[in-house]
């Protein structure tokens, strides 16, 4: 009697490899250390929320990834390129794109000539087509001054201006901060149609949690310079991180 053999079961797919990675992160203000030893991995498309208290370390970390804050040790790599000990301006070109705590659009050039800032890394000299149509209010105000924007329109154009770096990763520094709460919900939207449409991954570092439950894939508590806890957003225990995000 012939007995047949089962079928090999199909090779697992191979995981994609993470756009983002950091491994071991120490950073330092003069001899006091502020992160301890911080390790992420991003995958392309994911969007991870960084939550913790004020003075717990998230703005701390987005400046060392953008290397504003240099690292006293640890490695960060975007893609295949280690960028630990790149310029800023060199880490943009690998493929971060950083929009910092309050915006720091510059207040005195025009919608246009402050996105225009962001095309310098890509040779490209005319804002895309897509940020506009992504961003349309912008377009209506392209020949306004950036100062005379709301609060949710700067967001809006501090964004658009890291996208037209062309990243492969897009770092927010509190970007619900000073915004109110229907501009949050459409910042939300905004995001992960960035996400979806681009195929960028995007980190965000945020203390409303309401915001982080609505657009991450995966949400992580800084503490003290070291990461608490970590959960993906189907497993998350929402009491527990409010009581790491309470006063």
């Amino acid at each position: 009697m012939l007995q047949t053999v089962p079928a090999a079961a199909p090779p697992l797919a191979p995981a994609a490899a993470p756009l983002l990675s950091v491994s071991d992160l120490h950073a330092a203000y003069g001899q006091s250390e502020v992160l301890h030893g911080i390790d992420l991995s991003v995958a392309p498309g994911e969007i991870v929320a960084l939550m913790g208290r004020n003075g717990m370390g998230k703005s701390t970390f987005m400046k060392t990834l953008m290397g504003i804050v240099p690292a006293r040790a640890g490695r960060i790599r975007v893609g295949e390129t280690d960028v630990t000990a790149l310029k800023t301006y060199r880490r943009v070109a690998a493929g971060l794109a950083y929009v910092p705590q309050g915006r720091m659009i510059f207040s005195a050039m025009t919608v246009q000539e402050n996105i225009e800032t962001g095309l310098t890394v890509t040779g490209a000299s005319k804002v895309p087509g897509d940020l506009y149509e992504m961003f349309p209010v912008l377009l209506e105000m392209k020949g306004r001054r950036g100062g005379n924007l709301s609060g949710g329109q700067q967001q809006q154009l501090a964004i658009a201006r890291a996208l037209a770096s062309r990243p492969q990763v897009l770092l927010l520094d509190e970007p619900t901060e000073g915004i109110q709460p229907s501009i949050i919900r459409e910042m939300g939207r905004t995001l992960k149609r960035i996400r979806d449409e681009r195929g960028l991954s995007i980190v965000v570092s945020e203390q409303v949690l309401s915001f982080a439950l609505d657009i991450a894939d995966r949400v992580l508590v800084i503490e003290n310079g070291s990461i608490v806890h970590e959960d993906a957003r189907a497993d998350i225990d929402e009491a527990k991180v409010a009581r790491f995000l309470s006063v």
